[in-house]
């Protein structure tokens, strides 16, 4: 197994999941569009080829660096790594100009990018690996977020839960309500991210998940209210806070509690469930930004990265499953005293994915949550 990172990937720990940002999405009137529409030639697919060196875009502590000492031998390139700390964050430096080959864009800020022809297409056929996932996990094959996967490839796929200390409060009843528990009065933290937090409002409520309605934001609000004397407080450290015991409970995501599972003295006083109301489920993609320098190394990058060896030691480095066929009993195994952390096709098919809304929508849901976080 490739050696845990000394902290938990900062990718979890600084996501901040803005409604409208730097690049509102085209259908929302709320944010971005180019300023002169690239030509159709920046935007064509490109065959993989060494054109360059490497340079990307990714959250900090997000491949093996093993895999990136692979790539560079095999292909005699460089891989010259830049990180971002939001998706605000990552759009801002496109939007200044800055040229990246790949970067790595969530399922929601992914549309958004597609909509303002920010994108390269990505053409399947020439990735020897790609059917990887797209022979095995069709909802990939033609996503909301991007038709016909046309500018993207999935990277990981994880999903939004509730972490808790068994040695401090014992078993669960398996629903979002376990975080009004008694026993944890107190010791009770949310995710600092504003959709998965209304997100499990609106679950607990039998809601859309993305629900910008007025009326049940009302009703969401109303109900995590009643949350708050038990709260400590709002934090996406959910790793540290479990093992510290700052936390007995929290809202975390899938991800970061697999990677705990590699800090734990003990990982048996620690679980993780995803509700049976349902669980938010997310994705990071691969994509080819339309200026990007290299394009053709980007492909050979993303093929390279599609190995099923390589994708076992990215599962094993960040602890994030990969849906990428071949590679499912390596997330199993780490994960086998968290199960419920494991994305299944049933959980895709649900498409709790958070979803762009239009200007009103999100203007109702960032009023929202400035009400839920002003207590």
């Amino acid at each position: 197994m490739s050696p845990a990172p000394p902290t938990p990937p900062t990718r979890r720990a600084l996501l901040r999941a803005g409604a409208c940002g730097l690049l509102g999405a085209a259908a929302a009137g709320c944010g971005f569009m180019p300023a002169r529409k690239p030509d159709a030639r920046a935007l064509a697919p490109v065959r993989p080829r060494v054109d360059g060196d490497l340079v990307y875009f990714n959250w900090a502590d997000y491949v093996d660096p093993s895999v990136f000492k692979g790539f560079e031998k095999e292909y005699g390139v460089e891989v010259v790594q830049s990180n971002f700390d939001s998706m605000e964050g990552m759009v801002a430096k496109l939007n200044a100009g800055n040229r990246y080959d790949i970067v790595f864009p969530t399922a929601k800020w992914a549309q958004r990018l597609v909509r303002g022809g920010r994108l390269r297409r990505i053409d399947h056929s020439y990735l020897a690996n790609s059917q990887a996932i797209f022979g095995r996990y069709g909802y990939f094959a033609d996503p909301w977020y991007d038709p016909g996967s046309a500018h993207t490839v999935p990277f990981t796929a994880y999903k939004t839960g509730i972490g808790w200390r068994r040695d401090r409060i014992g078993e669960l009843t398996g629903s979002w309500k376990d975080l009004w528990s008694d026993k944890a009065r107190g010791k009770v933290f949310l995710l600092d991210d504003r959709d998965e937090v209304l997100g499990m409002g609106a679950l607990e409520l039998g809601l859309d998940v993305s629900t910008g309605d007025t009326h049940d934001l009302d009703r969401i609000t109303s109900l995590l209210g009643t949350l708050r004397p038990r709260l400590r407080g709002f934090s996406s450290d959910s790793y540290n806070n479990l093992l510290n015991g700052n936390a007995v409970i929290t809202q975390a995501w899938s991800g970061d509690m697999a990677a705990m599972l590699n800090q734990a003295d003990d990982p048996s006083v620690f679980g993780f469930q995803a509700p049976k109301e349902g669980t938010p489920i997310n994705s990071d993609c691969y994509a080819i930004p339309w200026n990007a320098p290299h394009p053709g190394t980007a492909m050979l990058f993303i093929d390279y990265m599609l190995r099923p060896e390589n994708v076992k030691k990215n599962i094993e480095y960040i602890g994030y499953p990969m849906p990428v066929a071949g590679t499912e009993k390596t997330y199993a195994d780490l994960v086998r005293p968290f199960p419920a952390c494991v994305v299944t096709q049933d959980d895709l098919k649900a498409d709790l994915f958070f979803r762009n809304g239009g200007r009103a929508a999100e203007d109702a849901r960032d009023t929202a949550w400035t009400h839920v976080k002003a207590g």
